[in-house]
């Protein structure tokens, strides 16, 4: 015989019953204290508000620019000018104008004197032959002189009035 009797499954579900509702009644004998709580603090008066801050008088400033020119429209070229600088959109690209001047670097030279050419290396690996009159770069850089050591490249830029400037650039050879 065991020392301990033995509950049966219908009376442990009927003890487990008996303590929720136990546990349950216990809990609804507090609430009248929450509510009288409730209904103090809703019957105070509220703090009052904090005064308005007083708004600074701003100086009143009249725009006179109606006359001038409109800041944010783009300017119309001058088309009387016929001379003046401007890129050559009849001329065909070479293939260096494909890349932006600063990704171009001077490997090396062939020849000397007057006959000299240069070498120019691009980002696609590839190493082209340079000399005076040939175009690289985006800004229509045409190749001025060619030495041992740099390439002379004169780049048309615009000015931002619609016309156009003459930018000295050089590339150098790289010392490895």
């Amino acid at each position: 015989m065991s020392k301990h009797p033995v509950i049966s499954g219908r009376a442990r579900r009927y003890l487990l019953l008996a303590a929720v509702a136990l546990v349950l009644s216990a809990c609804t004998g507090g609430t009248k204290v929450v509510e009288a709580w409730v209904a103090e603090v809703k019957a105070r008066p509220a703090p009052p508000l904090d005064p308005l801050p007083v708004m600074k008088q701003f100086e009143t400033f009249e725009y006179s620019g109606e006359g001038l020119r409109d800041p944010f429209s783009i300017p119309e070229p001058d088309r009387n000018s016929g001379g003046g600088l401007r890129p050559d959109v009849n001329r065909r690209k070479e293939v260096l104008e494909a890349y932006p001047l600063d990704s171009l670097s001077m490997v090396g030279t062939i020849g000397a004197g007057p006959g000299i050419v240069g070498l120019v290396l691009a980002p696609d690996k590839v190493t082209y032959r340079v000399r005076p009159g040939n175009y690289l770069g985006q800004n229509d850089g045409r190749i001025t002189a060619v030495s041992e050591n740099q390439v002379d490249i004169v780049e048309l830029v615009p000015d931002g009035a619609g016309g156009w400037l003459e930018r000295q650039a050089k590339m150098a050879l790289e010392d490895k």
